[in-house]
């Protein structure tokens, strides 16, 4: 087993660096595209990945006073807390393929599809989610 392989082995997660290296903290830039909420992710593949099944109303409520989200903003989330996250996903279940989860701090509920496991090896017990303005600069 290569270095870089037993360090991933360690640390117990999926790499979505070059490098091999696990993201402690993910970031995405979710945007309105045809009346949905999707993001790209060159990293791992991604293109106009939507959030459907919920998903999509947590976003709608959790960026309802960022000034024009529809075009872009940041999302970070981690399967830890951080400092900054303003809510938290609990695990609910499995369901095709997918995993519902329940924000006590929005009390609502919604629907990660298989995607989530580029970020992660399975499905994290709690994720931690902050969102925000996207820079002017990007």
């Amino acid at each position: 087993m290569c270095a870089r392989c037993a360090y991933r082995v360690l640390l117990g997660g999926r790499s979505t660096s070059p490098l091999g290296i696990v993201n402690a903290i993910n970031v995405i830039a979710p945007y309105r595209y045809l009346g949905m909420w999707v993001f790209d992710d060159a990293r791992v593949g991604l293109v106009q990945e939507p959030f459907v099944s919920g998903a999509d109303a947590i976003i709608d409520r959790a960026v309802a006073d960022i000034p024009d989200a529809q075009s872009g903003f940041l999302m970070l989330f981690s399967s830890s807390p951080f400092p900054g996250h303003q809510f938290r996903l609990e695990w609910r279940r499995v369901e095709m393929d997918g995993n519902w989860y329940y924000s006590p701090d929005l009390d609502m509920e919604g629907w990660l599809c298989p995607a989530l496991l580029k970020y992660f090896d399975q499905a994290p017990r709690e994720i931690f989610v902050q969102v925000k303005p996207r820079p002017h600069d990007a």
